[in-house]
């Protein structure tokens, strides 16, 4: 599959409610938490889309654009996906498939970037999930534009859970060795910060 076809997606539109401020602009070392994965994905995209809902985070980065929930509401990362298929096409940009990356889990290993962007080709699935073990990330996925209408048409209908959505679209599941249990650590809480915060000492 061609990186040239794939949109870098990181969605950061959640409204932080467990963290109590915006957490995407929360300090871990001296990035934010959104810069962390920036910084991981930014060498193995063209371009990246940042999908966030707050008041915009000014960057220096080039090649690194931010859009709002076309859906008001904040109702999910399932709107954030659609977002950045809806941003291609208002913006003419020639993406088929969107890579979808957390703003939260800092950890994630930068291995596994490869394996989104190199799904299988010759596979008729729309829709490709990493998982470790018995986990299924939902968030690191890879999603064909193809799904644009159905998706839009099911979140109107009040289709707000990414697993339950998926599992009716039925994606393609691709394991991964990760024995490191917080290379998958999602910042929700301060006391998640604060432990994410001992794993850089």
């Amino acid at each position: 599959m061609s990186e040239n076809n794939i949109l870098g997606v990181i969605l950061a539109g959640g409204k932080s409610k467990r963290f109590g401020e915006d957490k995407t602009i929360a300090k871990l070392g001296n990035k934010t938490l959104l810069d962390h994965t920036i910084s991981k994905i930014e060498k193995n995209f063209k371009e990246i889309l940042v999908i966030e809902n707050k008041e915009k985070v000014i960057r220096d980065k080039k090649n690194v654009f931010t859009t709002k929930d076309i859906i008001e509401g904040q109702l999910g990362p399932l709107v954030g996906v659609l977002s950045a298929m809806e941003w291609i096409k208002n913006n003419k940009k020639n993406y088929n498939w969107v890579a979808t990356f957390p703003c939260d889990t800092p950890f994630f290993n930068e291995n596994i970037i490869d394996k989104i962007k190199n799904c299988p080709a010759n596979s008729s699935k729309k829709l490709f999930f990493l998982k470790s073990g018995s986990r299924r990330h939902n968030i690191f996925g890879l999603w064909s534009l193809d799904l644009k209408e159905a998706l839009y048409k099911d979140i109107t209908n009040g289709h707000r859970k990414v697993e339950e959505w998926a599992d009716k679209v039925g994606p393609e599941i691709i394991e991964i060795n990760d024995e490191k249990d917080y290379n998958f650590l999602n910042i929700n809480t301060k006391e998640d910060l604060e432990e994410a915060k001992n794993k850089i000492k």
